[in-house]
């Protein structure tokens, strides 16, 4: 890849000077909780107004909105931004794709501070969402900002996308995109997704494990806590049903080194409320569980494997037992090991962060997937301290400032 180094210099600097409007902007997107419908929230639509407005603001002319209609939120639509600045070529674009919504926060005592109002302390910026997944969508806004400062041209066209709905499904964000008549990828374009990666900065994730969300509904029948023999407990044949998925891991042992962690993963997770007092046996219990399956397994076959375990608790407890996919992926093909993306982000890292970076796999799922479904060769990369999801959620300001130098070099690259 060639690169002038001079004007690299520039951008670089004038990325070093927006620190305090980087910090500025995630406090603010940090108090715009974004949370999907089917976590409780209102979805996209003010943290996507708010952010299309600061776009303007920041001098960006061509942004697009690409709306899915979701009946479940109060604006009806989930919003999805597209922004782009032409280049010297405009064959071809250079992407970076983040996403606008954010999980809840949990368990609030776990947190030192409200999750919804960002803090600084010791470099890092802490609360909900900073890190997963605005830390690099403030990292891309003021790489493209440096170009518009500096009234340089990038060397290919350079594009951002905002999308909803990667924390859930994807149904109302990229997955919506990718199918819009105004979808904006191109298969020869680079796409860079900077929801992965490790503390160092060294891994390109080019390879996802399958992923599949089940909802767990046992059905058995409603009666007084003090006559157990007149009822079925829903609640006792599920928790019996959850240890014995416990045992899958067991029987897909497969490891893979390429993946990080090398095996297959099943944990349940979510648990809905069933009855609201104590003296009821419920007759109805739901759980979810969250399984990331190494690519040589057949989900299919996985399934119908989960089947045959919840068909013995059936007759075992006299309930019914449906079960119903809340996501299912069959991991795509990896993206090549020397595809060009892969190349322009090592040269980016080496020159950035001085780190040689290496393509691999990695265990959890990121909207990647939905583009190397479709053919698009994608790479996954973003140098993090991997604290999305948990409580006290935080990002280094250095990281924030440094992918963004990362994403400039990318943008200069001929």
């Amino acid at each position: 890849m060639i690169i002038n180094e001079e004007l690299f210099k520039i951008i670089c600097k004038r990325i070093e000077h927006y620190q305090k409007d980087m910090v500025r902007l995630q406090f603010d997107l940090t108090s715009i909780p974004a949370i999907s419908p089917d976590s409780g929230g209102s979805g996209e639509y003010e943290k996507a107004r708010f952010l299309f407005s600061t776009l303007k603001s920041m001098g960006f002319e061509k942004i697009e909105q690409l709306d899915a209609p979701d009946e479940r939120v109060p604006s009806g639509v989930r919003p999805n931004l597209v922004l782009r600045i032409p280049g010297k070529a405009e064959s071809q674009t250079v992407w970076i794709l983040t996403h606008m919504d954010i999980v809840p926060a949990g368990e609030l005592s776990f947190w030192h501070h409200n999750p919804f109002e960002a803090y600084i302390k010791e470099g890092r910026i802490y609360g909900r969402g900073v890190e997963d997944n605005q830390q690099d969508m403030v990292a891309s806004i003021f790489a493209a900002k440096a170009f518009l400062d500096e009234g340089i041209t990038p060397e290919k066209s350079l594009g951002l996308a905002f999308v909803a709905d990667e924390e859930t499904s994807s149904q109302y964000g990229l997955s919506s995109v990718l199918v819009h008549e105004m979808n904006p990828f191109k298969k020869n374009d680079i796409i860079v997704v900077p929801d992965s990666g490790n503390e160092e900065g060294s891994l390109i994730e080019i390879a996802e494990k399958s992923m599949l969300w089940l909802r767990f509904k046992t059905i058995g029948k409603q009666s007084h806590g003090s006559r157990p023999s007149s009822g079925r407990n829903a609640f006792l044949a599920a928790s019996h049903l959850v240890v014995e998925l416990s045992n899958l891991p067991h029987e897909f042992n497969a490891y893979d080194s390429l993946y990080d962690p090398p095996i297959s993963t099943f944990q349940p997770t979510k648990k809905e409320a069933n009855i609201p007092n104590i003296n009821t046996i419920p007759g109805e219990d739901i759980f979810y569980m969250d399984c990331r399956v190494l690519p040589q397994y057949s989900l299919s076959n996985l399934m119908d494997r989960i089947r045959c375990v919840a068909d013995a608790i059936q007759a075992a407890f006299d309930v019914t037992v449906e079960i119903t996919p809340v996501q299912k992926i069959q991991a795509p093909s990896p993206t090549l090991h020397n595809a060009p993306v892969v190349s322009a982000l090592q040269e980016a890292i080496r020159d950035v962060y001085s780190v040689e970076a290496v393509p691999g796999g990695v265990g959890a799922g990121t909207i990647a997937a939905f583009l190397r479904c479709k053919g698009y060769p994608v790479a996954v990369w973003s140098k993090v301290t991997q604290t999305a999801h948990q409580p006290n959620e935080n990002c280094l300001i250095a990281n924030m400032i440094g992918n963004a130098k990362v994403y400039a070099h990318l943008f200069l690259q001929k």
